[in-house]
């Protein structure tokens, strides 16, 4: 869907600016040289792409340019957009419900990685595909946190449970599943407190988090999501990583791609990792957490709109 594309685009326009503005708009009519091409591997380090993806697409545009001398930047950009799809290849998750209602969602991450902000988003998208949705806030060491939640519950009209700042963050979680449950709801999403990946004392709170839940339904939590800061290149891998150890995570939601000319860290965190890439965050409006599209996403990174390329529609995945 080209409108869908649109939103990647807008959502990814400092990447496309700093690679164009580094490669001199080489994804025009230019002709491919030797000078082009080392332009353009610079230009994909500067946006996180990492060297094997790198690689992968100057290796494969050389290959081009070999065999046809007068190769143009936009058959290169084609061929660019192809590596990554190809690199993407199954990291597009999916939101499965729960055989039994409510669906539990816990959202967790580092401090200022915009989870707050997620939950009500989220939240919104599955009120909009039709489903009842109950927020958690989950974050009782910080007032701000909860209060934050709360504003964004009023304005996009979801329910809130919420409890006063430093309480159990557990028995939060515990009161809205059983709210949730109680009330016939879909969805329950906890907003968890940012902590460091380094702090064992935090990741046992989340454990007692999961603990919890489960009490209520042994297979709660459903889903398990980082929602980790788009612009932090390397650090959202070694966030992910450490995570991943720790809670077992089911999914990603990559924030802030609209804030930052790195964003090829996302393709980095894939291939390392593995982890489904749920969601991703294109700017400020609850309508920009877009579901991750690998087909939308190459494109937009290498500015082609779809015509004389493969199609960039992405299948739709069920909530």
């Amino acid at each position: 869907m080209l409108s869908l594309l649109k939103k990647f685009r807008e959502g990814l326009a400092k990447t496309v600016s700093a690679i164009t503005a580094k490669t001199h708009g080489l994804f025009g009519g230019r002709r491919i040289d030797a000078s082009s091409l080392e332009t353009l591997e610079e230009a994909l380090f500067a946006a996180d792409f990492g060297v094997e993806t790198t690689a992968e697409i100057l290796g494969e545009i050389e290959t081009a340019v070999r065999r046809d001398k007068e190769l143009e930047g936009r058959r290169a950009a084609e061929i660019g957009a192809e590596v990554l799809r190809r690199a993407l290849a199954g990291s597009e998750g999916s939101v499965p419900r729960a055989a039994a209602p409510p669906t539990v969602i816990v959202l967790i991450g580092v401090n200022g990685s915009g989870k707050t902000t997620t939950a009500a988003k989220l939240g919104w998208r599955l009120k909009q595909e039709g489903g009842t949705v109950l927020l958690a806030a989950c974050d009782t060491f910080r007032a701000a946190a909860i209060d934050q939640l709360r504003s964004w519950a009023t304005r996009l009209d979801l329910e809130l449970v919420s409890n006063k700042p430093g309480s159990d963050p557990a028995a939060v979680a515990f009161d809205a599943v059983q709210a949730a449950r109680s009330r016939g709801r879909d969805w329950v999403i906890i907003d968890t407190a940012g902590r460091l990946h380094t702090k064992d004392n935090l990741m046992v709170e989340l454990s007692k988090i999961r603990r919890v839940v489960s009490k209520i339904d042994p297979l709660a939590p459903h889903h398990s999501w980082l929602v980790v800061d788009g612009s932090l290149g390397g650090n959202s891998i070694e966030q992910a990583r450490a995570f991943h150890k720790s809670f077992g995570l089911t999914g990603l939601i990559v924030t802030k791609l609209d804030g930052t000319s790195r964003g090829g860290a996302i393709v980095a965190i894939w291939r390392e990792l593995r982890i489904p890439i749920i969601f991703v965050g294109l700017g400020e409006q609850p309508e920009d957490l877009q579901p991750f599209s690998a087909e939308n996403y190459a494109a937009a990174v290498f500015g082609l709109d779809g015509a004389g390329s493969r199609a960039t529609s992405a299948p739709a995945r069920g909530a």
